[in-house]
């Protein structure tokens, strides 16, 4: 079996959540949505997790971050080109997240850019290209 990866996030209204991961072209697990929590399909292998923040608190003991105001995890995604970085970046900012940061060149090895979700949850873009990757020393 292959190893997947599920990101938790707490996150306080499902339905403004799911209206902004679908405006960026993401896609929901039905079997695994529902009011308290949905299955957003990253790729075969990974899915994030939003749950609102009564049921997130189920799961741990500790206090749940406010993401506005402290960070808690940056969630970095690669992407297929610069164009795909930059495109998901203005769909966000059209559904209503923030770029916190300008978009860093670094070369023609890297380019990087992000957002901030409607719960303030970091999402990094990045852009690599291996043929152009420094030389190991």
């Amino acid at each position: 079996m292959t190893r997947q990866i599920f990101v938790n996030l707490p996150i306080k209204n499902m339905e403004r959540t799911q209206a902004f991961f679908k405006s960026l072209g993401f896609s929901f697990n039905p079997q695994f949505t529902n009011d308290k929590g949905a299955c957003m399909i990253v790729s075969d292998n990974i899915f994030v997790m939003l749950l609102v923040e009564p049921f997130f608190q189920t799961f741990t003991k500790k206090p749940v971050a406010d993401a506005t105001k402290t960070t808690e995890v940056l969630v970095c995604l690669s992407c297929e080109s610069r164009a795909e970085v930059d495109s998901l970046v203005a769909k966000a900012l059209a559904a209503g997240g923030a770029a916190p940061n300008a978009p860093q060149e670094h070369g023609d090895f890297m380019y990087a850019h992000g957002f901030t979700d409607l719960d303030g949850h970091g999402w990094e873009l990045a852009y690599m290209n291996p043929n152009a990757a420094p030389p190991q020393a």
